[in-house]
């Protein structure tokens, strides 16, 4: 399964407007707390690859916690990546295996996170720590719909009056790293 996904720094409050003068249908907000790894037998920052383990906090019931494998970005217009990703039943039991086999705990992102249907898409509302507001438009396909799933996204972007050319490629991880210093 591959994710199409367009990022674009956003002014929260326009953007929440827009959404609801278009018809937007909000269906959750969450804490999202990422700790990325590193393999010990490759480098994730240079193979474009990316391990994570997400706690999910709603605002109200359970956390959730996945474990998710990104590939390499597949394409130059977008954030097109392989996405695997599977819940897990005790993250502590997980963060001890993965330190086991070798994987090192590499940065931690922090997030809130408010969700939104429009046209078949998901718009996720970003307010991440230590860099500021965002919006991401993605959905799901197989590898022959990448190219059209793209031009969807765009046309979502284009109707909350961003610009598809204003969209980062880098992940918030990515961003995080290069403000530390750390690149």
């Amino acid at each position: 399964m591959y994710e199409v996904e367009l990022k674009c720094r956003a002014d929260h409050e326009s953007l929440r407007a827009r959404l609801n003068d278009v018809g937007a249908t909000r269906t959750g907000s969450r804490r999202q707390i990422d700790s990325y790894y590193n393999a010990p037998h490759r480098d994730f920052a240079e193979t474009d690859e990316a391990l994570r383990i997400r706690r999910e906090e709603p605002a109200t019931g359970e956390s959730v916690t996945k474990l998710t494998y990104k590939g390499p970005l597949v394409e130059a217009e977008s954030k097109t990546r392989e996405e695997h990703e599977t819940a897990v039943d005790d993250e502590n039991a997980l963060a001890g295996i993965l330190s086991g086999l070798g994987f090192e705990a590499a940065f931690v992102v922090k997030k809130d996170r408010t969700f939104y249907e429009l046209d078949g898409y998901t718009v996720v509302i970003d307010a991440v720590d230590g860099l500021g507001e965002f919006v991401e438009v993605e959905r799901e396909t197989d590898e022959e719909g990448v190219e059209s799933i793209r031009e969807g996204a765009i046309a979502v972007l284009e109707t909350l009056g961003l610009d598809a050319d204003d969209q980062i490629r880098t992940s918030y991880l990515g961003l995080l790293l290069a403000a530390d210093g750390n690149d």
